[in-house]
């Protein structure tokens, strides 16, 4: 039986087991170590939301999937940054970028299909999104061989900032992609 509690309490404890995990953690998670129903919980992260935008508070609560985590408000990012002075986060080769916006768009995707539609190998890439977590087995193909099917993690979702693959930029149309401006000839 769920434990009743008032909305201030859930609310702070919402907000203490996200400060504590650092990481993203589902709305299923919560409600079981809350002891409440999933839509109880749904409230509450919808009024911490309400309330941290409205005192436009030094953290904000960020949605990816069925996951939240706490994260600092962009607005105060330059700040942070500033004191952290961090080390530059490594960011993705142009070939991982090509997997992964194949993987993306395409998913649930295997090897071959990446390497069909990038006219190249992709192991090395597809290893280092796994690695990263971006990328994850999602199953079989029911083919011969029965090979594995990519797809797109909570994480790749976190990393991009959106909260569905829904919101990912519409891909270009075949025409848009051909309509490049003809290089100049060099030679007269």
């Amino acid at each position: 039986m769920p434990m009743k509690t008032d909305e201030g309490t859930v609310r702070g404890k919402i907000e203490a087991i996200l400060f504590v995990s650092g990481e993203a953690v589902s709305v299923r998670q919560l409600a079981k170590a809350l002891q409440l129903d999933v839509p109880a919980v749904r409230i509450a992260l919808s009024e911490l939301k309400d309330e941290y935008d409205f005192q436009q508070r030094g953290f904000v609560i960020k949605e990816f999937g069925d996951y939240v985590q706490l994260a600092t408000r962009p607005l105060y990012s330059e700040d942070v940054l500033r004191l952290l002075q961090p080390v530059q986060q490594q960011s993705l080769s142009q070939a991982a970028m090509e997997t992964l916006a194949v993987v993306a768009y395409r998913q649930p995707v295997t090897r071959a299909e990446i390497e069909q539609i990038r006219g190249v190998k992709c192991d090395y890439s597809l290893q280092s999104l796994m690695n990263k977590g971006l990328v994850q087995e999602v199953g079989r193909k029911d083919t011969i061989g029965r090979p594995m099917l990519f797809g797109t993690t909570d994480q790749f979702l976190s990393h991009f900032g959106i909260r569905t693959l829904e919101e990912l930029p519409p891909m270009p149309s075949q025409e848009e992609a051909q309509e490049e401006p003809p290089e100049e000839d060099l030679v007269h």
